[in-house]
This record gives C-alpha cells, structure tokens and sequence, in this order.
C-alpha cells in the first residue's frame, strides 16, 4: 500500500455522468491487481477518501478508474483536469483469483459494475485465458464502450428497455453461459447477486462464483469496522478481508448497502 500524488494525464466522460479519469501513479500502478481499489481524496472539505475500483493499468506507471457522479466526492472529482494532481492511497482490499486450469472465464456486470471487471479481462487475456463478459444497462447510454476494452474480449450486452443487445437484464442471460464458465466473476447491485444466487442452487453450484461488494468505507484500512458485513465465517471487513468474496459465503439476507 503506498499513498501518492498522482498526476492526472485525462479525464473523459465516457458515460452520462460516468468519468473515466488516468493518472500517473507508478507505485501503485507497479503492484495493483484486479478487483483491488484504491482510496482518493475528493478536495479539502471533505474528511472522507472516497473507494474507487482500480480499472485498469497501463504499463509502466499508470492507472485509471471509473466512476459515476453520485454526490460532493465523485462531482468534484469529475471537474478535475489533466494536470491537476490527486492523493491516492492503495492499492487495497484482496483481488481477485484464477484457478491455473481455468480456461474459459465469465465476467458479470451490471452497470459500474464493469468498473473492476476490465481490469481482470485484461490480465485474464494476458494470460491467455477466452474471457466472455456480459453487461448490462438500463438504457443503452448506460453500456460501456467497446472500443475501450482489451482485444479479444467477447462483449455480451442487454438493456432493460431493449434499445440495444438483449432486452431485459443480464441475469436473464446469464445461465446460458454457466456451463461454458470455468469461473465467474461478478460485480454489480446486490439485487443481482441475490438472484445470481438463486439461479447458483439450480445450475453450477461447485463452480467459483467471486464477486465485488461495493460498500461505504471510512478508512478504507479496516480501522473503522465501517465496512463490515456477515457471513458464513463470520463478520468481514469488506476492505480488509475483500472486496472480492465468494458469493455463497455471505449471508445476502443480512446485507444493506
């Protein structure tokens, strides 16, 4: 973990309201893996960092995240222009993991959800690893950009009111891909781990299934218990002991975020 000025090189709105910012951070760039997340200082009058998904690293000293404006934090953040610089800390949290026999991976994203996912297709294609991810939106203005992600990734997208892809939501979709998955990854609201949930007990109920909480933080380094969930273990920073979690460990009767 090292805490650093970074250097923003740019900042592009990607999305309505969703930035896509780069910064040069090469400490942390060095030593981020996928599904960590790094905590940013949103301006001087706000006491809180706010926990942003590493999205993806550029060799050999940058990194970007994605994020939507959602309040002070994120819409201070977003006015931000190249130059200025940004105080970092991270990288943190566990990422994470690749069973080495894997070899067909699903990536699961609903909404920002494919904030932490990029990263992974893009050391999962590295590693020569056939990644399919799957996207899903209310409306198509809310879809990621393909011609932003790594080659090789094959794009699956649905919006709920049809106007691009396959209508409806990405859980409708997503037990076509089960058996072709040797692993999944999620990230996304957790009405759509519930139901992932759900379908898990009728489908590949060995098969990984890890996925993002994405909860308030204080700190960020597990000294708050901010963050704390239940599960099967017991309670869990979602910081310190994720943010990746397998999905049938938590207790999702018990979550509120």
């Amino acid at each position: 973990m090292k805490q650093a000025l970074a250097t923003i090189t740019s900042n592009t709105e990607v999305m309505p309201k969703t930035h896509l910012i780069w910064v040069k951070a090469p400490d942390i760039a060095a030593t981020a893996k996928p599904g960590q997340f790094i905590m940013v200082r949103c301006g001087r009058e706000l006491l809180l960092r706010r926990p942003l998904s590493i999205h993806r690293v550029k060799e050999p000293d940058q990194l970007c995240f994605l994020f939507s404006v959602a309040g002070k934090g994120t819409f201070w953040l977003s006015q931000c222009k190249e130059g200025k610089n940004l105080d970092l800390l991270g990288p943190l949290g566990k990422g994470f993991t690749i069973d080495p026999t894997s070899k067909n991976l699903l990536l699961v994203a609903g909404g920002i959800g494919i904030a932490p996912l990029v990263f992974l297709a893009q050391q999962s294609l590295s590693q020569g690893h056939v990644v399919t991810l799957l996207h899903g939106a209310t409306t198509a203005s809310g879809l990621y950009p393909q011609q932003l992600l790594p080659p090789g990734v094959q794009f699956v997208i649905t919006t709920e009111d049809g106007s691009a892809g396959n209508r409806g939501r990405i859980t409708d979709i997503l037990p076509n891909f089960f058996d072709w998955a040797d692993q999944i990854y999620a990230c996304g609201p957790v009405a759509m781990y519930q139901t992932i949930a759900a379908q898990r007990q009728k489908g590949p109920k060995k098969k990984s299934i890890q996925i993002s909480l994405e909860v308030r933080m204080g700190c960020g380094l597990g000294a708050c218990y901010g963050c704390t969930i239940k599960t099967r273990y017991g309670w869990r920073r979602v910081c310190q002991d994720g943010p990746i979690f397998e999905l049938d460990k938590i207790i999702w009767e018990e979550v509120k975020i």
